[in-house]
Order: structure tokens, then sequence, then C-alpha cells
């Protein structure tokens, strides 16, 4: 394992010089969150796939390949459309906001009454984000030098919380882009065809495995409705995925660039499920579904391809932890603590340099995600709660803002007190993994959402003006030329 050691250790290091050369560059509160709003297409498609791509969608996926057969991509598939309708309906106009949160957005669509309520269900579903990607390196760590749960999410959450801290969005956005390529090399272009091959190829495949493996629906209906309402849904307004959209040097990165990003989810979904299906040939009666991927990584890789793999996974967990953290940190800055100060942020125009404030949070929200995650134990719940109440607080509110101009402030906050309201007492009804909850949570928020914006006096129109010309991409600060580094 020497050499396997050689190659995670080379790669840590890295992620650090990175975020050291980041804490170079963000000289601004623009530089530090949101990158300057400059990165180019081949950086912003990559970094948006990095992102998306966590460790639940590549051992998470696996799983799923192990458990369904091909069916288990239906989860990340549902990602990559989300993905997909986020980079071709609403990027655009998004980018033109140059806003740095969700919480804002809000705002200038309603009128500034929003931002306190939305930014902490918000802050709950980053945080919690945060955590079940952090407690992934457990998983990975074990595998890796055989440490116990706590000693691993120490060790792998101290090192994103430091290139996040130093650096911001930029160590993040250059860091993603490595792990981006790492992925791409460790799961699609080794251990698939590897573990394809190992199996006996997809004849040996279709002969050892029941013919539901290999049925495209057969995960159920059902199911892969629930992911399109938690995943594709939640894809369009997570503040984490947003947040890399306000990256975007233009409407055409962030359309074109997201639509890469997200033709590539639907490549990584198929190939999860397809290695999942082969590691179950070789290995039918595994105790967890989810130890598939360490399972063919450990015992039927090569050495130095198995350090690569295992790096792969390494930075999927680290993508999506960094990602969510920063989110979780510019939320709780932006939205929470400074309107509750009474300073509320602006985007675009001149604005102070709070460079020092951010990393301040970034790094006591590392670390509360750290503790977090040493006490936590069921990861999937938590994630389901925090699915839950984002899709059913936050979806009508956010795409009405989007799509209705009849919308008005009373109707997005009942929307939003409405909703989680009732996720949270379905959850308590029906149980945390039930699929009712999400359902009658969505459509409750619809329902009073419609009702309350009919019955109560239109927004104002100069409101609506002011929304308007900021997705029009007027009355806001433009952004700096873009370097190289951007392209």
């Amino acid at each position: 394992m020497a050499v396997d050691y050689a190659v995670i250790v080379v790669y840590l290091a890295g992620m650090l010089a990175m975020g050291w050369w980041g804490m170079r560059r963000a000289k601004s509160k623009s530089e530090f969150l949101v990158a300057g709003r400059r990165l180019g297409p081949w950086m912003y498609s990559g970094t948006m796939a990095a992102i998306v791509l966590g460790g639940a969608s590549t051992i998470g996926g696996v799983g799923l390949g192990y458990q369904y057969g091909l069916s288990g991509a239906w989860m990340v598939f549902t990602i990559g459309l989300g993905l997909l309708a986020l980079s071709v309906f609403f990027s655009a106009r998004i980018a033109r906001l140059k806003v740095y949160t969700v919480s804002e957005m809000l705002d200038l669509r309603y009128g500034g009454r929003a931002g306190v309520i939305s930014g902490v269900v918000m802050w709950a579903y980053t945080l919690m984000l945060a955590v079940t990607s952090t407690i992934a390196y457990a998983t990975i760590f074990d595998v890796l030098f055989d440490v116990n749960r706590t000693v691993a999410i120490i060790l792998g959450g101290t090192i994103v919380v430091a290139y996040s801290t130093l650096g911001g969005m930029w160590s993040i956005t250059i860091t993603d882009m490595v792990q981006f390529v790492v992925k791409t090399i460790g799961v699609l272009l080794l251990l698939l065809p590897i573990a394809v091959i190992k199996a006996g190829g997809f004849s040996e495949m279709k002969a050892k495995l029941p013919t539901e493996y290999f049925d495209p629906l057969g995960i159920g209906g059902e199911t892969i409705f629930t992911y399109v309402l938690i995943y594709t849904f939640g894809m369009l307004i997570g503040q984490d995925i947003w947040q890399r959209v306000f990256t975007a040097r233009s409407d055409s990165t962030a359309r074109w660039g997201g639509t890469v990003a997200g033709t590539y989810c639907l490549v990584y979904a198929v190939a999860g499920a397809v290695i999942g299906t082969a590691a179950k040939v070789m290995y039918p009666k595994l105790p967890s579904a989810d130890a598939a991927f360490a399972t063919i990584v450990k015992d039927e890789l090569p050495v130095g391809v198995r350090g690569l793999v295992l790096a792969a996974a390494l930075a999927a967990v680290m993508s999506t932890s960094s990602g969510a953290l920063i989110a979780c940190a510019t939320v709780a800055n932006n939205d929470i603590w400074s309107r509750l100060r009474g300073v509320v942020a602006k985007g675009g125009g001149e604005e102070r340099d709070e460079v020092r404030g951010n990393r301040a949070f970034i790094l006591i929200m590392g670390v509360a995600v750290i503790l977090i995650a040493i006490a936590l134990n069921d990861v999937v719940e938590a994630l389901t709660v925090a699915y839950n109440l984002l899709v059913g607080g936050l979806l009508v509110p956010i795409l009405g803002g989007l799509l209705w101009r009849r919308g008005t402030a009373a109707g997005a906050l009942a929307a939003v007190a409405v909703g989680g309201i009732a996720v949270i007492g379905l959850m308590g009804a029906y149980g945390i993994l039930a699929n009712q909850p999400v359902y009658y949570g969505l459509l409750a928020s619809l329902a009073v959402y419609v009702a309350v914006s009919l019955a109560t006096k239109p927004t104002d129109p100069a409101v609506l003006a002011a929304w308007r010309e900021r997705l029009a991409g007027r009355g806001t600060e433009e952004p700096a030329t873009p370097d190289p580094v951007t392209v």
C-alpha cells in the first residue's frame, strides 16, 4: 500500500497548496465568495460537476448499482437532469442578479422581507449537506489507513476547512478542478472498464444476475419520482449550486458550461450503476451495498491505480464538502448574522472588503460541521431532513418569484413557513425516510403561496421594475476582465 499512500498524501498536500494560492488571490468579498464572478466555461463546467457529484453520487451511486442494477443510476441521473434544467432555463437570469445568496434574490424579488426566514432554512440544508459529506471521510480513510471514525472525520474535515478558510471560492474552485480531473480518470477511465472486465464482461454479468438488474425502471416508479422531487428540484434552488452559478463570467458561460456539467453527470450516473452491477457479480453477499465501492477498489485494482481511484473518491467527497461549507458560511454571515445586526449585504456596486469576516465564518462553521459529524450516526436521515426542508420550504417561493409576477412577499413567507412546518410534522407522522412528507409539504407550500399572493396586495411596481432591471443585467457592477486562469 506504500505507493497508494504516496498518491493520497501528494493529493492532500496539493489541496492545501491550492488553499494557500487562493488566499493570495482572494482580496475582496467578491473574489472570496464567488471567485470574482469571472470563471470561464471550462473551469465553470469542471467545478460545477465536481460539487454536485460528491460521496453520495460516487460511493452511494455504486451502492445503488449493487442493490438494483442499472436502474440504480436514477439518483445521480436526476441530479444531472436538475443541473441541466437549471443551466438551460434559469442560470443566465440568476447570474445577472449579481447577488451572493438565494435569500438576497428573494429580497430583490419580493421587496426585502424574506431574507432571515429563508436564510435559516437554507443554512440548515447547507449545514447538514456539509456534515453528511464530512462523515463520508470515515469510509474512505478507513480503507486507506485503517483509522477509527473520529480520526478520519477530523483528518478529512480539517484539510477541507483549511483550504476553504484560506482562499474561499478561489481555493475551492482550483481544488474542485483538480478533483474533477482525478474523478474522471479514477472512476470513468480506470474503475469502470476494470470492473466490467473483472466481472467477465456484460454477457457474463447478464448470465449471473436476475433480469431485473438490467431493467431501466427496476428501482421503482415511486422511487424515481421521489428522486426527481428531491434532487432535480433541489438542484434548482440550493445555495451551494447557486453560489457556483454566481461565479460565471457571462450568461453563456452559466448556460453552456452548466449544460456540459449536467451531461457529464448523466454519464457518471450510468458509470456508477455499471460498476455496482459488476461488483454484485464478483461479491454477491456483501454485508452492505455501500461497501461495494471500497471492496472492489481494495481487492481488484493494482497498486498505484488503487490509490488514484481512492483519491477520486476522496475528491468527490471533498468537492461537495467544501462547496457546502462555503455556502453554509455565506448564508450564516450574509443572510442571518448581518441581518440580525441590521446590515444587509448588497450584491453589485461598491462593496466593503469583508474577507476577514467571511473567512471567520467558514472557520466557525467548519469546526461545527466536524463536531456534528463526529456526534451524528444516521447520515441518510440527516440528509433527507435537509432536502425535505429545502424542497418543501423554498422551492415554491423561489421558482414562483422567477416565473410568476403576481407572487407577493406575504405569499412567499407563508409558503416557506407552511411548507417547512408541514414537512417536519409529516416526517414525524410518516417517518423521516417516507416519501409523503415532501409530496404533501410541497403541495401545501404551493397552495398557500398562490392563495396568499392572490389575497394580498401585488408587489410594489417599483420593486418589480428594479427586479426586472437586475434580471436584465442592468444596475449591477460589471465583472472584472477575466485573466488566463478563468478560461
